[in-house]
C-alpha cells in the first residue's frame, strides 16, 4: 500500500509562490499518473493538476493554467506543484493522489490519497 505524505503548504501573500511536494512510499509510483487536488472550505474536491507516468502528458485546470505546474522525479518518489501568482481564492487545502493508470485519466478515483496540506492566501 503507497503512502503519499505532502509538504510545502504554508501561508502566503496574494502574487507570492508555493512549491507543494509530495513523496510516496514503495516501489510502484514510477509506474502511475499522479493527481493534485484542492478543497476549499464548503466546495467539492476539485482536479488542478495531473502528469502521466513518464511526464509526457500534463493536464492543468483552467483556473490555474500560466500560473501551476506539475512536475515529477521518479528517482526520488516525488511529485510536485509549483504554484506561483497565488491568489486568495487559492486557498483551500491540496491533496496528492495516485492514479489507477500510468495516463491521466480524469474522473477516476485514484487509488491513493494523501493527508493534505493546507495552503492559505491573504489578501
Amino acid at each position: 500500500q503507497v503512502q503519499l505524505v505532502e509538504s510545502g503548504g504554508g501561508l502566503v501573500q496574494a502574487g507570492g509562490s508555493l512549491r507543494l511536494s509530495c513523496a510516496a512510499s514503495g516501489r510502484t509510483f514510477s509506474i502511475y499518473a499522479m493527481d493534485w487536488f484542492r478543497q476549499a472550505p464548503g466546495k467539492e474536491r476539485e482536479l488542478v493538476a495531473a502528469i502521466s507516468w513518464n511526464s509526457g502528458n500534463t493536464y492543468h485546470t483552467d483556473s490555474v493554467k500560466g500560473r501551476f505546474n506539475i512536475s515529477r522525479d521518479n528517482t526520488k518518489n516525488t511529485v510536485y506543484l509549483q504554484m506561483n501568482s497565488l491568489k486568495p481564492e487559492d486557498t483551500a487545502v491540496y491533496y496528492c493522489a495516485q492514479e489507477t493508470t500510468a495516463f491521466i485519466r480524469r474522473g477516476t478515483t485514484p487509488r491513493a490519497w494523501g493527508q493534505g496540506t493546507q495552503v492559505t492566501i491573504s489578501s
